[in-house]
């Protein structure tokens, strides 16, 4: 399993989130404290609150996945802000 920080600050992010998350032939969850959804489900991340850092799992390869990932880095999307 890979575990990824991001960070999702609106809702046109967090609809390419689910948009490039159902591109995926594998399970894919995000979650922070104890709460943990199924990001392929638009309510569900939508439910989440954007002033965290999230943290992406999954288990499998998706290059335009990967690429949101790399854009949305909480470490990069911090100092930026």
């Amino acid at each position: 399993m890979t575990q990824r920080k991001i960070r999702i600050s609106t809702i046109a992010e967090a609809k390419d989130f689910v948009a490039r998350a159902s591109e995926c032939d594998f399970d894919i969850n995000i979650f922070y404290n104890r709460v943990i959804i199924d990001a392929k489900s638009i309510l569900g991340v939508l439910s989440l609150d954007f002033t965290k850092v999230l943290t992406v799992e999954f288990s499998g390869e998706n290059p335009g996945f990967e690429e949101f990932l790399d854009d949305h880095d909480a470490a990069k999307v911090h100092a930026v802000a």
